[in-house]
């Protein structure tokens, strides 16, 4: 098998549609559409820097590890929010519910200072823990690291809960927001 994939296709080129492309003829368009199609939980990262309270929607967040528990979130660096995330030391990742779309959209503008009076609490952290979320994450931010355009932080699970065990997950799959369905 060496040279190609386990489908027999060669390294280097990408499956469009029913057309077979290089990798010279990758694009970011491209990549996005594809990656786009893997469906992901709606989140609002939250923070304080020490001089602005803020959160964020943001849907590039992976666990990483349950021993030591980590996970990590992956912030655009031309985003405002960016330099004040770097300057935190810690955040909070809360996870939507399906009737928190609005929420969504209050933070999807490129993050929200003084948190645009959504209701929420301190975490152990000093992050916002918002109210109403389906479950929240506290985190420390044990590293810092590049990724190309984006900075990866890896968080240390400081406390975790769940507070909507009934409710559905806010979901976004190409380009768009979903709801959970039943499979049959």
């Amino acid at each position: 098998m060496s040279g190609g994939r386990l489908d027999g296709s060669p390294l280097g080129q990408c499956q469009i549609g029913s057309r077979m492309t290089t990798e010279s003829a990758l694009d970011s368009r491209g990549y996005r559409d594809a990656i786009g199609r893997f469906a992901t939980g709606v989140t609002v990262i939250t923070w304080d820097d020490g001089e602005v309270t803020r959160g964020m929607t943001a849907n590039a967040i992976a666990s990483i590890s349950l021993d030591p528990m980590l996970l990590m979130i992956c912030i655009d660096k031309k985003v405002s929010a960016h330099p004040q995330l770097m300057g935190a030391r810690a955040f909070a990742v809360n996870i939507l519910a399906h009737d928190q779309f609005e929420l969504s959209k209050t933070f999807a503008s490129h993050g929200v200072e003084g948190m645009a009076g959504v209701p929420y609490e301190r975490g152990q952290t000093g992050s916002p823990l918002i109210e109403g979320a389906l479950a929240w994450i506290d985190c420390e931010i044990a590293e810092r690291l590049e990724g190309g355009d984006h900075t990866i932080f890896l968080g240390k699970v400081i406390a975790v809960s769940i507070e909507r065990p009934e409710a559905t997950p806010l979901l976004f799959w190409a380009g768009r927001y979903r709801s959970l369905g039943e499979y049959a």
